[in-house]
């Protein structure tokens, strides 16, 4: 059975591969370093896997941060950059201050510019690191075209106004994708994401101690799931962290949506998906694993592409956390 899964994910990422080779959108292009910087995509494998082989739970926040870069001005490695004397940055913005595995992408901007200096933007590198992080956890694989290059400018409370949030209604949230170029089937599909990594208690507390502001629980979660994350999670509480996907948050696969399905969505982001016909269809149709990696792959492809700079917009970074 073990041989059969795998001898169907290696068809569904070789499909996924074979589909993708003409394309090209926004000035983006699959061998677009091909002359100027041959093997850059191994060079940032090479990194990626000596990282994730010693910490496995470092995948998802390395997926979240390029979600979040590129909500925000679009793929442009934005969420990358440090905070100056006359702005904060994005980083500095209540739903980035989480995330992890800044030293990560530093490592793969290093290990290239020793090859290739000043050639490849930080936000391809964040674009390649956070598909070989998925697939290193079991998840496809999907082509990444480059050509992005990297923005100047990073606003704090643009990554307020513009992140989805995880206490947000279906409503809100297919606003936000749809003002991204993602329809209904991307929102659920990327949401699916959270099968992998953990989350801080504060995330979503408020379902468990004051869902209304009267010290009341939100009555969509399941019962003894709340049971279980009053145990973990006191009220205030802001450091301890609990699994997105009990069980599952280190193999990248379906049982988000068992949970979700279940009232067992860790966020009311995650139980807003049961709000929507459409998006109870696919979370039914998503159950299926080899539809889901191949849909996930295909929304990833197409999130990469929202709001890149390409040709002589930007620049290409020395350093990712600086502008040059």
């Amino acid at each position: 059975m073990a041989k059969m899964a795998t001898i169907l994910f290696s068809a569904a990422s070789f499909l996924i591969f074979a589909c993708s080779l003409t394309d090209a959108a926004g000035g983006l292009e699959l061998n677009f370093y091909d002359k100027t910087c041959p093997g850059v995509s191994n060079v940032v494998e090479a990194v990626i896997a000596h990282y994730i082989s010693k910490a496995p739970t470092l995948a998802a926040p390395l997926l979240r941060m390029h979600f979040h870069d590129c909500f925000v001005r679009g793929c442009d490695g934005s969420v990358l950059l440090n905070s100056t004397k006359s702005r904060k940055a994005e980083k500095e913005a209540a739903p980035n201050l989480t995330l992890r595995g800044f030293q990560v992408i530093d490592a793969a901007k290093a290990a290239v510019e020793k090859v290739c200096p000043g050639v490849v933007s930080c936000a391809d590198i964040l674009a390649l690191v956070a598909r070989d992080a998925v697939h290193m956890l079991g998840g496809p694989f999907w082509n990444v075209p480059t050509g992005r290059r990297d923005g100047v400018v990073s606003i704090q409370n643009e990554a307020v106004a513009k992140l989805p949030p995880p206490n947000g209604t279906f409503s809100k949230l297919k606003s936000i994708f749809a003002s991204n170029g993602l329809d209904v089937k991307d929102l659920v599909v990327l949401s699916g994401g959270h099968t992998i990594g953990m989350s801080h208690c504060n995330s979503f507390s408020s379902r468990l101690y004051n869902f209304t502001g009267k010290g009341d629980m939100d009555p969509s979660l399941d019962k003894s799931y709340a049971a279980h994350l009053k145990i973990k999670c006191k009220p205030g509480d802001n450091k301890t962290i609990v699994e997105m996907d009990p069980g599952s948050f280190r193999t990248f696969d379906t049982h988000y949506y068992v949970n979700v399905k279940k009232n067992r969505g860790l966020f009311q982001s995650d139980a807003a998906l049961l709000t929507n016909n459409e998006a109870q269809s696919y979370i039914n149709k998503g159950l299926e694993s080899s539809s889901f990696l191949w849909d996930f792959a295909r929304s990833m492809e197409k999130m990469g592409r929202i709001g890149v700079l390409t040709g002589t917009a930007g620049q290409i970074r020395r350093h990712c956390a600086f502008t040059n």
